[in-house]
């Protein structure tokens, strides 16, 4: 019997284990278990090469638990060891086996998952004590017994063994009960084993019996030993990858496609990824794909590992490369990585356009649910931005999808502006902006519906891609101002109408919550509405971010500004002009002269302080005079415009065409009209 202390540079390094080493107490058994089935990889490789030249007989692990002595042991038939392996592997702390073994064995030796050689300490996190009962491959090697309390004090002897291979006994702490129940540790070997490639064993097979699930005399195997991944792409059928996709994704959906990788060089990297059918609502989530080392389960948290718009998809990816922390529960960014990374974009980007070269009616149908993916990596992701853009699809009003040199050949001879300018015309809701395309569609444009939940973000990214091309929506200004192809026509309305008229319209619109109107004259067409409203494009691409970017608040809590266009040629607008000046054209034209008269005394009295350098004189009784006049011209039009009811019910009109007009204002609308009629 030997006595001595674990070789640490630390008397306090158990309870560092217990606290930080490891972010998450459950990962004592995914690490005992790895640990066995590392052992077991091991003897298969020996007896491989001719180093070991006895049965192998039945290879498995077994996790057996005794709620009476309240102990956990991990059981395995591998290489086992002897006291000299005891020493160098388990009191000499950090001293990895699976890397000396590695360097020996490194280009056929079987998966060995362990790589850092603490992964048996995790055990102290849960335990009061941990035995070790082993017996080496080795011919003439004897039994060893290890025993520790979760100090630095450990105590090794000779035992008997009839079997080759290693079981730890664990005996578990009374913070930690939750260990010896089957059900929470069949929940763990599911989550972190059910892909070991050797069988884990724990418990027995269930079956229903006299009104209650009771236990048969068969071992209840918990892992696949040879899961999708690791089997040909040849050699599966879509049903495979469809029945493998449920057992990971209980619940959902069929997928809409999957990417099988499959890569030795310069690096490994296997795995299925699986495109969903995307619901309403975006959903970035970081936890659908999982990592495995080996068929290990290491984590559900990939960032790095995978590009971020990946983090939509859903499936399994697996690599010895990934360099992962002792903990192996957090990723460690570094060159390897990224070329990981880089490469399942690629591989995604590749198996994108494969798709639509190969059946574009197909991939056209799967557009729609699969444009947000597309759009995400686009957004985020340069280098797929680049590929993607071959066959990234633009969909008009009518349904019909276009590349994006499609598009441009079908509207470069329509749709540019006087100034060269290429313009793409959009909806973003068919329904509320029909009367907006249908204008339109009818001047010969193209309108492109985009109406996904990152539409505001592509336009802008667009716009900066493609070289000489705009976006705006239709509902942005009147039809013919949309594509501005020559200067604009003015009003035909002098200073003083405009003045007047202005007041009329803008004294009539309804008060709007979060809306402020800019009423504007314009000389359009006899046959065109008489009135429009419109959105400048910049503010409410900025108001439209902002409710997705809450950094962006500032945009979102603004008033939505509108412009008010009245059409100076229409025939009802004409008659409202007529008839103002007719009616109070004598009483607003002397007001605007006086108001005229002392704005120019203002300013030449300005003027000559200035050429003088000297203050300005106080001007506060002409200032409220201009004010006082300014009221009165406000009183007297605003009276006027009251009993007009053509101008309430072109305001209407024109709010209604945009959506804006609710509630009582629309109720007040549809007696008016009925009065009209």
């Amino acid at each position: 019997m030997a006595n001595g202390k674990i070789g640490v540079t630390t008397e306090n390094i158990f309870p560092v284990i217990k606290k930080f080493l490891y972010s998450d107490h459950e990962i004592f058994l995914r690490e005992l278990v790895s640990n066995a089935v590392d052992a077991t990889q091991k003897i298969r490789t020996l007896a491989s090469f001719g180093d070991f030249k006895g049965e192998l007989g039945t290879l498995d692990v077994r996790v057996d638990i005794d709620k009476e002595k309240g102990t956990l042991t991990v059981t395995d038939r591998g290489i086992g060891m002897d006291a000299e392996d005891v020493d160098k592997y388990i009191n000499q702390i950090a001293f990895s086996g699976a890397e000396e073994f590695l360097q020996k064995y490194k280009d056929t030796a079987n998966n060995i998952i362990g790589h850092f050689g603490l992964g048996f300490y995790s055990a102290f996190m849960v335990s009061k004590k941990v035995e070790i009962r082993s017996l080496s491959y080795k011919e003439g090697a004897k039994g060893v017994l290890w025993t520790c309390d979760g100090s630095p004090e450990y105590t090794m002897e000779e035992c008997d063994k009839a079997d080759r291979g290693t079981s730890i006994t664990l005996y578990i702490d009374d913070e930690s009960k939750e260990f010896l129940e089957q059900s929470r540790i069949d929940a763990l070997l599911k989550k972190y084993c059910r892909f070991l490639p050797v069988p884990v064993i724990s418990g027995k097979q269930q079956e229903w019996k006299d009104g209650k699930m009771v236990d048969t005399d068969k071992d209840n195997v918990v892992n696949a030993t040879e899961p999708l991944w690791t089997k040909k792409p040849s050699d599966l059928t879509d049903d495979d990858y469809l029945k493998f996709y449920h057992e990971l994704m209980p619940g959902q959906d069929d997928p809409m496609f999957w990417i099988h990788l499959n890569v030795d060089y310069p690096f490994t990297l296997t795995g299925i990824l699986y495109f969903p059918k995307i619901k309403n609502e975006f959903d970035v989530r970081k936890d659908r794909i999982q990592l495995y080392s080996n068929q290990v389960y290491v984590t559900d948290q990939v960032e790095g590992v995978v590009p971020e718009f990946m983090t939509l998809m859903q499936g399994v990816i697996d690599s010895p490369d990934i360099p992962l922390n002792v903990s192996r529960s957090y990723l460690q960014a570094d060159t390897a990585v990224k070329k990981i990374s880089g490469y399942i974009s690629k591989k995604v980007a590749e198996k994108l356009d494969s798709m639509f070269k190969s059946d574009r009616k197909a991939f056209e149908e799967k557009w729609d649910d699969i444009k947000v993916f597309i759009e995400y990596g686009m957004l985020t992701d340069e280098k797929f931005f680049e590929s993607a853009k071959k066959f990234y699809l633009l969909k008009d009003v009518d349904g019909k999808y276009f590349t994006l040199d499609e598009y441009h050949t079908l509207v470069e001879g329509e749709q540019k502006d006087k100034d060269g300018r290429l313009v793409y015309l959009y909806a973003t809701d068919k329904t509320s902006q029909h009367s907006y395309i249908q204008a339109a569609q009818d001047k010969g444009y193209s309108v492109l519906l985009l109406d996904g939940q990152l539409e505001p973000h592509m336009v802008g990214l667009l716009e900066q891609k493609l070289e000489g091309v705009s976006f705006v929506r239709v509902d942005s200004d009147t039809p013919e101002k949309l594509i501005r192809k020559t200067d604009d026509k003015g009003s035909g309305l002098n200073a003083d109408q405009t003045e007047v008229m202005t007041i009329i319209f803008k004294s009539q619109i309804p008060d709007i919550d979060k809306a402020q109107f800019m009423v504007g004259f314009e000389s359009i067409s006899a046959d065109a509405a008489p009135a429009t409203v419109t959105q400048n494009e910049f503010m409410r691409r900025m108001k439209d971010m902002a409710a997705m970017q809450p950094g962006m608040s500032f945009y979102g809590d603004m008033p939505a500004s509108y412009s008010f266009t009245v059409n100076t040629d229409q025939p009802a607008v004409k008659t409202i002009i007529d008839e103002t000046e007719k009616a109070i054209g004598s009483k607003t034209s002397e007001i605007l002269k006086q108001i005229s008269e002392i704005n120019d005394e203002i300013a030449k009295v300005s003027k000559e302080a200035q050429d003088k350098k000297e203050s300005v004189p106080d001007m506060k009784e002409q200032n409220d005079k201009v004010s006082s006049l300014r009221s009165d011209l406000d009183k007297v039009v605003t009276e006027y415009a009251a009993g007009l009811p053509k101008v309430k019910q072109i305001i209407d009109l024109a709010l209604l065409q945009s959506g804006l007009l609710k509630g009582a204002a629309l109720s007040e609308f549809i007696k008016r009209t009925a009065k009209l009629l």
